[in-house]
């Protein structure tokens, strides 16, 4: 079976009208996943999809698989890999960020179950901007030199925009608060076999 690298798009409105007979896969973190999805989305991040692919591909050889994050670059990431396996899915165009703007209720665990993380950008922004701070405080208070660790964010933040990829989301996705634990994952995974 031969599955196109580039993924198919849905729109908002096509997603929602066809919610009910689509298998919906949410890549964001955990924590990003707690503070708001598509109804009926499951969560496997980024970084799983691979230990995944079994249950995708029986997912998708059952119905249509959507695959959504918060703005679609993650989302595109997981359906060109699953292209590669030779699995068809397609992503949200803007992700979680248009559903919820075309005002789309999101799905949110129970107060007591959400972890309250941030999302991934927010993240990024905040340790990006401490990083830069930082080098510029041991700039004016250490040695001038030091001040190349704000130019080293500042340029990996032009690297990031230029390529559409984020290193510093990657790592930041690794730290314990963005990761499932592996309870949560066999959860998801068992729940996506019983559909």
């Amino acid at each position: 079976m031969t599955v196109s690298p580039t993924p198919a798009v849905l729109g908002v409105g096509e997603a929602r009208s066809r919610l009910h007979d689509l298998t919906v896969i949410d890549v964001r973190t955990p924590g990003e996943y707690a503070s708001g999805h598509v109804p009926g989305a499951l969560n496997i991040p980024l970084d799983q999809v691979r230990r995944a692919l079994p249950d995708l591909r029986h997912a998708a050889e059952r119905g249509d698989v959507l695959i959504v994050c918060a703005s679609g670059n993650r989302s595109q990431a997981a359906c060109e890999l699953l292209a590669g396996e030779g699995i068809a899915a397609a992503t949200l165009a803007g992700g979680t960020t248009a559903w919820a703007a075309e005002g789309n209720g999101l799905d949110r665990p129970a107060a007591s179950a959400a972890r309250g993380a941030w999302a991934m950008e927010r993240q990024v922004r905040f340790t990006a901007g401490t990083l830069v701070l930082v080098g510029l405080a041991l700039g004016l208070l250490v040695h001038p030199a030091l001040q190349i660790l704000s130019a080293g964010v500042a340029g990996g933040l032009v690297l990031s925009a230029v390529t559409n990829t984020c290193t510093m989301a990657a790592l930041l996705g690794k730290l314990p608060h963005n990761r499932p634990r592996a309870a949560d994952l066999e959860g998801t995974l068992a729940a996506l076999r019983s559909r």
